[in-house]
């Protein structure tokens, strides 16, 4: 992490000014993403940014990159993850929804948000939504789904969870668990086995009642 301080004080790192960036944006969108009051937030001077970026637009980059290399390169990560079912491949795309270090809802539904000011998001929104579409249906593919129902499957379970996010539905961990066997069924057209959901809610932490 490159850190930059002189004789006339602290002046930061990249880090810190995205991270300023990125909860600026999580709290009140894009256009309280701007120099002067992030320099604020750090207790750092206006002219420090500039050792580390050469305006706002190239910050407003950074945090686009950001957020298309966490929740697009983890989604699909997660559904090219290694599975002896279709059952287990769902489950390890399930944990985007459930693990933010995998997928940050907050910053999607702050992106998508922001696309709705600028044409330019919006074409990063759309590509980032066919990168991830096609990642599922190729995860169905792999399992002997035909294209067409591959397709159909991928988007339900896609738009699903962007339904969720755009009406920023707030669901108990306890209550959304207990809907995982159906939605998995549903989309897979397969019941989980015990095992396979055993396995799921180990790795998050939960204890079936």
């Amino acid at each position: 992490m490159e850190q930059v301080s002189n004789d006339s004080g602290w002046r930061g790192s990249p880090e810190g000014w995205l991270e300023a960036a990125y909860e600026a944006l999580l709290e009140s969108g894009v256009d309280s993403v701007k120099i002067l009051p992030l320099a604020k937030k750090l207790n750092l001077s206006r002219t420090s940014f500039y050792w580390f970026f050469k305006d706002r637009e190239e910050l407003l980059a950074a945090l686009v990159a950001r957020w298309r290399d966490k929740n697009t390169g983890s989604l699909i990560k997660q559904s090219e993850a290694y599975a002896e079912s279709v059952v287990e491949a769902m489950l390890n795309v399930f944990d985007c929804w459930l693990d933010k270090s995998l997928f940050d809802s907050q910053f999607e539904f702050a992106v998508r948000s922001w696309a709705l000011q600028s044409s330019d998001i919006l074409a990063e929104v759309q590509k980032a939504d066919q990168a991830r579409i096609a990642a599922l249906s190729r995860m169905f593919v792999r399992f002997g789904y035909k294209e067409s129902s591959a397709d159909v499957r991928a988007r339900t379970i896609y738009l699903v969870q962007i339904g969720y996010i755009s009406m920023q539905t707030r669901e108990e961990v306890a209550v959304r668990m207990r809907r995982i066997p159906d939605y998995v069924e549903i989309f897979t057209g397969e019941a989980p086995q015990q095992r396979e959901l055993d396995r799921f809610f180990a790795r998050h932490g939960y204890v079936q009642a």
